[in-house]
């Protein structure tokens, strides 16, 4: 069913609205796949904080103008869906990565993240950054190393004479 003039409007704004506050995105071919898993995927993507969406070329094109995506314009080009991850840089790479996997008719084509035009092969690369409490967990474990190694620096001597006094403890009950 074709979309009169308010509905292509609708979905303009819509789609901007979520590119506005997204982190990434990406735009896939989805060609020659079934109603049945695009819904699959449609799932997978709400359950992990994934805006997807099949949008006419022309209406994402301008959706995007003005926002950090623009450099996607250039490659929105044939049937194509929309993946952008509002939680995590690269929730939308690993759900259409994940997703292309089991599925080859699902083809990555644009990613773009903080304004830079990338080509789909770097979609396993932005797929590998951590999630927001990984990143959080590693920073972490960073700045709790030096602490650690100096508390465990600091116990050794005191460690150290425990050890030498049982052990002539243990020398002295043997003899």
């Amino acid at each position: 069913m074709a979309l009169n003039l308010d509905g292509k409007k609708a979905v303009v704004e819509e789609v901007a609205a979520i590119a506005a506050k997204a982190h990434s995105a990406i735009a896939a071919e989805y060609r020659g796949l079934t109603v049945t898993e695009l819904t699959e995927l449609r799932k997978t993507a709400r359950e992990t904080g994934v805006y997807l969406r099949v949008v006419k070329n022309t209406l994402a094109r301008r959706a995007v103008a003005g926002t950090e995506f623009e450099c996607m314009q250039n490659g929105l080009v044939g049937p194509l869906l929309i993946a952008f991850s509002m939680d995590d840089p690269g929730a939308a790479a690993r759900l259409i990565g994940e997703f292309s996997k089991s599925h080859d008719k699902l083809i990555p084509k644009v990613v773009s993240v903080g304004g830079q035009l990338y080509g789909s092969s770097e979609l396993s690369r932005l797929a590998s950054l951590p999630t927001r409490d990984q990143a959080i967990s590693l920073l972490m474990a960073v700045m709790k190393a030096p602490i650690e190694k100096f508390v465990r620096t600091l116990a050794e001597p005191h460690a150290k004479m425990v050890r030498t006094v049982a052990a002539i403890k243990d020398q002295k009950q043997a003899a």
